[in-house]
């Protein structure tokens, strides 16, 4: 049965940027809707296959790592190689980084090359600045390039971070294709799940506005360090 109340309708509409109201031509979607999913899609597509550029990871003070995806084929067929860091990376972090750090700052591309590049710069000198309210001292941060989360697992038994913070891009969908991530944990080592993690999500000017999730990282971060713990502990 049709939708009829215009004005209901629209304040759905305002509430959500989800598809819904769209009209249609007969029994298909109007050519302006269909254009702007096609759109939408070849946005998320693109922010997959994307790279981050690498004059902002020079200004935001970020070397770059290889994960063990070695390209972004590869990445996609074998989430388990953007978990594993290969000798080389390995030797960078150990002649680079400072060793057994407050905070160790990661970032990655994930998948959404464009999550970093949209959100990055706003939110790094959000949590520094944070992080320093907080009277805590970050390490050296570093870029990872085709990441996974569970990347954090072979840094923390590389470096010995207290704490870490990886920001990484989400899986692009067809209402954005440059949310990120942020995933924290206590004292990151292999064999660590996902429970053991505290997560910030859709971070982006159309969710959590970049600055606000850097600010609210450097606090949880703070109480994770007070309770030496994260994930479902801390939440508990």
């Amino acid at each position: 049965m049709p939708f009829r109340d215009e004005d209901r309708m629209q304040e759905l509409k305002q509430a959500t940027p989800a598809r819904i109201g769209t009209g249609r031509a007969g029994t298909r979607p109007t050519t302006r809707e269909l254009l702007k999913l096609r759109y939408d899609h070849a946005a998320a597509v693109d922010s997959v296959y994307g790279s981050v550029s690498t004059d902002l990871l020079a200004e935001l003070g970020l070397f770059i790592v290889d994960s063990g995806a070695v390209d972004q084929e590869l990445y996609l067929r074998r989430p388990d190689l953007g978990r594993l860091l290969p000798d080389h990376s390995i030797q960078q972090l150990l002649q680079r980084c400072v060793p057994f750090p407050q905070v160790q700052l990661v970032v990655s591309d994930g998948l959404s090359a464009g999550a970093i590049e949209h959100n990055a710069g706003d939110l790094i000198p959000a949590l520094l600045d944070s992080l320093q309210v907080q009277g805590l001292k970050a390490g050296t941060p570093f870029f990872v390039r085709n990441g996974r989360v569970g990347i954090m697992n072979a840094i923390g038994d590389i470096l010995h971070p207290e704490t870490i913070v990886l920001l990484i891009g989400e899986r692009p969908g067809l209402i954005t294709s440059h949310s990120m991530s942020a995933y924290l944990c206590y004292r990151p080592c292999a064999g660590m799940t996902d429970s053991d993690r505290m997560v910030i999500s859709n971070i982006h000017q159309g969710g959590t506005p970049p600055v606000e999730a850097g600010a609210h990282i450097g606090s949880l971060i703070a109480s994770m360090l007070k309770q030496k713990k994260s994930g479902v502990g801390l939440v508990q």
